[in-house]
């Protein structure tokens, strides 16, 4: 079976790839019947002449191989018809912006794999890019303090790299007493936590966070039953919650109020309640002054994300007051980072670890009769149509 790495097309330009030329290597030696080439490309953080050391054909022509893959959406004219295709197709929650695409993958009888289904039988994600989404986000973060309060002026990400000489800027820091709460339990929150450990910022239990002033920095980490409880004040259950969060409201308020600094790195899940309003951020008890919603899902769940902001120009201010953009640098508005494509600032690093997991998880499946069903569960489209599993998409499919 031949395996091809593509070019990635979308613009802005992402730099990222699913196999670095070394990770690309250890696939080749383990697993002897497979075959890849690389599509020579003039933007991938690892340039054409590493593939080509380590041994792989560079060329333009990737329409022999079996199975392209790629990391980002394949514009629609450069799908070639007939192939298996990975890639992240943003269209499992039926976005309006890419249902021409999902519309073509069927026409051109591809069969689609999309990394962000990649899971385990019990739905968990086996691969992606979140830890390196929650580890920029969380540097952005403490940059947009820094700036905001005239602290410190860390470098962009961009600028540096990796990921180790991002955490020696981080060394530099002298942070002042401040209070900082984090969001979610996945990848994304668990690479936000990895930066706020390095900075040996002491993790404290809830009831500390919200009773306690400390005399240096901390760090409060909670999940979803710890800012959502039950309307009817029962006990709640967290996997009720996931199935059915109807019954819950936000207990977040108790968090922002004494909170400076908040990651939001939480997962948001159709019905689940918002964290904070709109009319609760005009709160005057609200204290939250820098966030870095690293989930940046728009006008939801963080009130104060009213659009995304991008690499270039990451940070903006949310005026609670007017609910709109304004001068983040100005007392009473909320300093927001809301960078929707984080791991593109660390593309090496990002790549590397995207490449472990890819191999450890998806390339075994393709050579064990896919024996966990890791292929079936994320296969979307086949013979021009969705699978079963993704048949709730042909109404978006069909323009309804």
């Amino acid at each position: 079976m031949k395996f091809a790495i593509i070019k990635e097309r979308k613009n802005p330009p992402d730099r990222r790839v699913v196999f670095s030329p070394e990770k690309l290597a250890e696939a080749r030696e383990q697993f002897s019947k497979a075959k890849f080439i690389v599509e020579s490309s003039d933007i991938r953080i690892f340039p054409n002449d590493l593939y080509r050391l380590n041994g792989f054909k560079v060329t333009k022509d990737v329409s022999k191989a079996d199975v392209l893959i790629g990391v980002k959406e394949v514009p629609i004219d450069a799908l070639i018809p007939d192939k298996k295709y990975f890639f992240f197709s943003h269209t499992i929650k039926k976005q309006p912006y890419n249902r021409a695409l999902l519309q073509a993958v069927l026409e051109k009888n591809i069969e689609l794999y999309d990394h962000e289904v990649i899971t385990s039988e019990n739905s968990s994600r086996l691969i992606g890019f979140g830890r390196y989404a929650g580890l920029v986000g969380a540097y952005n973060g403490f940059r947009l303090l820094g700036k905001r309060n005239l602290l410190f002026d860390l470098p962009k990400v961009e600028e540096l790299s990796d990921l180790n000489a991002v955490k020696k800027e981080l060394d530099k820091l002298a942070l002042p007493k401040i209070k900082i709460c984090l969001t979610g339990s996945g990848k994304v929150a668990m690479g936000a936590k990895e930066i706020l450990d390095h900075l040996q910022i002491r993790e404290v239990t809830i009831a500390d966070y919200l009773s306690n002033d400390f005399e240096y920095p901390v760090y409060c980490h909670i999940d979803v039953l710890d800012y959502n409880k039950r309307i009817d004040g029962a006990i709640g259950d967290k996997y009720e919650f996931y199935k059915d969060p109807s019954g819950y409201k936000s207990d977040f308020m108790k968090f922002a109020q004494v909170t400076d600094y908040f990651i939001a790195g939480h997962f948001y899940g159709d019905g689940a309640p918002y964290l904070f309003t709109r009319e609760q951020a005009k709160d005057p008890n609200f204290n939250i002054q820098v966030i870095a919603d690293v989930s940046c899902d728009i006008n939801g769940p963080v009130a104060s994300t009213i659009k995304p902001s991008t690499i270039a120009d990451p940070f903006y201010g949310y005026n609670p007051l007017t609910e709109k953009e304004d001068n983040y640098t100005k007392e009473g508005v909320i300093a927001v980072m809301a960078v929707d494509n984080l791991p593109c600032e660390l593309p090496r690093d990002a790549s590397e670890g995207f490449g472990e997991m890819f191999l450890e998880h998806v390339i075994p499946a393709f050579f064990n009769g896919d024996e966990d069903g890791v292929l079936e569960r994320a296969l979307m489209t086949k013979n021009g149509k969705l699978t079963p599993r993704y048949s709730y998409l042909q109404g978006y499919v069909d323009g309804k």
